[in-house]
């Protein structure tokens, strides 16, 4: 997968935990929306260290892995513009 592609299906996994969660608050003892969520968690952990392994850390306190090198100072940086994709043709 592309470094686009990864960061792409990371961030609809982060934004599905994220409605998960809010559901959950009002919906607390829905267990199958907790293993939804569970599941969305899992999986996004999942796509986490496959970007992080191909392309690099995404937080810097995720950066050290038996690692000699301290990788969060590698460019680019999320907040830059050239890390995010692109959403090409589409609206936000």
């Amino acid at each position: 997968m592309e470094r686009e592609e990864v960061l792409k299906k990371l961030t609809a996994l982060d934004f599905m935990a994220v409605d998960m969660a809010l559901y959950l608050d009002t919906h607390p003892y829905d267990k199958e929306g907790i293993a939804i969520y569970n599941e969305i968690l899992k999986e996004a952990d999942s796509v986490r260290t496959i970007y992080e392994e191909k392309f690099g850390p995404l937080c810097s306190y995720r950066s050290m892995s038996n690692e000699e090198k301290f990788k969060w100072i590698d460019n680019p940086w999320p907040w830059q513009e050239c890390f995010n994709y692109k959403l090409k043709g589409e609206m936000c």
